[in-house]
Order: structure tokens, then C-alpha cells, then sequence
């Protein structure tokens, strides 16, 4: 299973999925997860009880506070970046603030907060409860995620980038998994 690139009739950059033959006029290039991985430690029977979340907020225990953010890995040959929408748990001092300065112009001002991520980024072995930084961008937009986890692949790659065949090797080990997700709705 994989995505190639192909110039079609018209000229224009394609790419084709083997998976199911369908072709694509970009690369998709932006995933993420609805849930930090935190949250599949409740029972499923006890998540309504137990878990608060909003598209961008989770709280677990009112003692577990999460908040989603973008990874974005540059792609150097290439004209768009590949993006993973993640979770980062807080501290409740943190998680307190972000939520106090949500709708507020003045929080792109916030320092940077610590965070643990909560997300599994595909290809890049065990990247849950590595360090990062969530750092606060304008109202409307989720916040910025930095790895600073030391010698971490997907750190090293956020910093330097990658080339686009890296990416489409990544997006073609991600592009099975949304197939069978999508399988099984």
C-alpha cells in the first residue's frame, strides 16, 4: 500500500493511492486524533462520568488536563508541511490559564508551558510522554507544539525538516490505518 506522485494528463502533480486507486490533486498532508491517549485508560462505560472534553480541551479526573495542538514537521522541498494534530497534557495551573485567556487577543503573550505529548505520532516509534512546548497563538487557532525531548526523532525532524519522500513514506504508513477506520464505520 502506498501513495505515489504522478503528473497527470493536464500537467499537474497527483498522487494515487494503492490502497484504493483513488487519485488525489494534493497530498494529504494534516492528521491528528480526536483524544489524548490518556483518555483510553478510562472504561468506556465510565468516560461520560469521568472525562470533560470540547474539540481542543480534555479533562480526566478533574485531575488530568490535556489541550490539543499542532506539530507541524517542515517539509524543505516542498511547498506545504506535514501536520499532526496532538494532544499535550498541562498542569492545572497551566491548563487554568489557557482556559482563562482562551478568547483573549493578549494570550499569544504566554510564555511557552510544559507539556507531556499524549499523542502517538505514526513512524516515529513511542512518542507519548515525550517533552514539549505548547506554545499559545492568536484567538481561532490551537496552540503551536514543539518536542523539546532531547535526541528524539521527531524532534530532530520538527527542527530540520524532512524531504518530501520522507513524507510520502510517512503518509503511506498513515493512509492504511484511515482506510481501515474508515472500513469500519
Amino acid at each position: 500500500m502506498k501513495v505515489t506522485k504522478e503528473i497527470n494528463q493536464s500537467g499537474q502533480l497527483t498522487y494515487n493511492c494503492s490502497c484504493c486507486g483513488m487519485e488525489l490533486s494534493s497530498l494529504p498532508l494534516t492528521f491528528g486524533s480526536d483524544y489524548p491517549e490518556y483518555y483510553f485508560t478510562v472504561p468506556e462505560e465510565e468516560r461520560e462520568r469521568r472525562v470533560e472534553k470540547t474539540e481542543s480541551l480534555c479533562v480526566v479526573d478533574e485531575e488530568h488536563f490535556f489541550v490539543r495542538g499542532r506539530l507541524t514537521i517542515p517539509i524543505n522541498d516542498y511547498e506545504e508541511d506535514l501536520i499532526f494534530n496532538v494532544w499535550t497534557s498541562l498542569s492545572e495551573e497551566n491548563f487554568i490559564r489557557t482556559n482563562e485567556l482562551w478568547n483573549d487577543a493578549d494570550r499569544v503573550n504566554e510564555p511557552p508551558y510544559f507539556g507531556w505529548l499524549q499523542t502517538y505520532v505514526p513512524t516515529y516509534d513511542d512518542t507519548l510522554n515525550i517533552k514539549t512546548e505548547v506554545i499559545t497563538q492568536e484567538v481561532g487557532i490551537i496552540p503551536r507544539v514543539v518536542v523539546t525531548e532531547e535526541n528524539s526523532p521527531l524532534a530532530l525532524d520538527q527542527a530540520n525538516g524532512i524531504t518530501l519522500e520522507k513524507a510520502l513514506s510517512i503518509v503511506t504508513e498513515i493512509i492504511p490505518d484511515l482506510h481501515q477506520e474508515t472500513n469500519k464505520e
